[in-house]
């Protein structure tokens, strides 16, 4: 029998949000909403969607290892040179790759607690030794993370807003990190959710500092409603970049998730849509859990983080919505676990988790005296 390294028999599989054809066939539901992995409501870009289409008859080809043509309208879009742009499938590869090309195993990688699962995820899988601080607020400490920096300490981690929280650092707090992050440190910073941050005005762009330690993540999952196709970029110094694409699978991103990009970044009428229904409906939730009692984090992008007294009660609350017909998130494996993720949908899908939240919730009182 083949010997298993240690660390890899200590690896808990990802575990992602209930499928809802899952929970239909356990459940024999008629009407499912799923609000739990944070997904775009309005459903993908039409004019991404037109792109594939066109590209179907393609599908005999590889797909460009080089990615030039998404490269360039990226390029054009952000104004920022192609040789500072890589894509890949999604964030979890892109931090795959960074962790891969830059880091030894058994070095120091540093982050927070309670922050993105697919961080954690990446730093075990490959043998590094992950370094957190607790969070604060619910929100990152970026002063406890500069306090825990040592000798061994080869790369950052940050998440803004953060996931599984929502909750963001401002742009004097960055700046200040950033000049306090030794030059030989790698400052990974995850803008999955800048399309709902960038609607306050404080929010740090990370595609304006120009630091050579600094590699800045987004994706095309959110914005752009483009989850199944599996496409993130990063943006860093050229260096950076040219040894990343050293480390990446050469015939990723996919062609249909290449030419989606080229629809996706013309279609500014569905971002603004997406950006006014993430508003009206987490504005409908946060009434709702006002005035029912029920905490959530103060978040800035397209979902909240529910706060219960207790693990038992998150649990109790997650099943009972899903036994209804609601998939909601119990983010435990991020490392919160009195927490539940909710994220905006549809004036149909708002109106449904209400109902469902109201009476789950109404049932626990009555059976629990909640203390926070």
């Amino acid at each position: 029998m083949i010997r298993i390294p240690d660390f890899t028999s200590r690896l808990v599989p990802y575990k992602a949000g209930k499928p809802i054809e899952e929970l239909a066939r356990e459940q024999g539901l008629d009407k499912i909403v799923k609000l739990a992995s944070n997904e775009n409501p309005l459903g993908p870009s039409p004019k991404a969607v037109a792109e594939i289409h066109k590209a179907l008859n393609e599908l005999h080809r590889y797909s460009d290892p080089k990615c030039y043509i998404i490269t360039k309208a990226i390029s054009l879009k952000y104004n920022i040179d192609q040789e500072r742009i890589m894509p890949a499938s999604g964030s979890d590869a892109l931090i795959q790759y960074i962790i891969s090309a830059f880091t030894y195993e058994g070095d120091e990688l540093l982050s927070s607690e309670g922050t993105f699962i697919g961080w954690y995820v990446n730093v075990n899988k490959l043998n590094r030794k992950s370094v957190t601080v607790p969070l604060k607020n619910h929100a990152y400490d970026l002063d406890a993370i500069l306090a825990a920096i040592t000798p061994a300490t080869r790369m950052i981690y940050l998440a803004n807003p953060n996931n599984p929280t929502g909750t963001a650092f401002y742009k004097r707090a960055f700046e200040q990190f950033l000049e306090r992050v030794p030059d030989d440190i790698l400052i990974i910073l995850d803008e999955a959710y800048t399309l709902y941050a960038s609607d306050y005005e404080d929010y740090p762009n990370g595609l304006l500092y120009n630091k050579d330690n600094l590699i800045v993540l987004r994706t095309f999952s959110k914005d752009y409603g483009l989850a199944g196709l599996r496409l993130g970029v990063c943006f860093g110094h050229p260096e950076l970049i040219a040894n990343l694409y050293k480390a990446k699978l050469p015939f990723e991103p996919s062609m249909l998730a290449q030419a989606a990009v080229t629809g996706a970044l013309r279609d500014d009428e569905f971002l603004e849509k997406t950006r006014k229904l993430n508003r009206v409906s987490l504005r409908r939730f946060r009434d709702f859990f006002d005035e029912n009692g029920i905490k959530y984090t103060n978040s800035i992008a397209n979902f909240l983080l529910l706060i219960f007294p207790d693990e038992h009660t998150a649990v109790e609350f997650t099943e009972g919505c899903m036994n209804s017909g609601l998939i909601l998130r119990h983010v435990k494996s991020f490392g919160i676990p009195n927490g539940v993720r909710i994220n905006s949908g549809t004036e149909e899908e708002t109106d449904f988790a209400i109902e469902v939240i109201n009476k789950v919730y109404t049932k626990i009182k009555h059976h629990h005296e909640l203390v926070y």
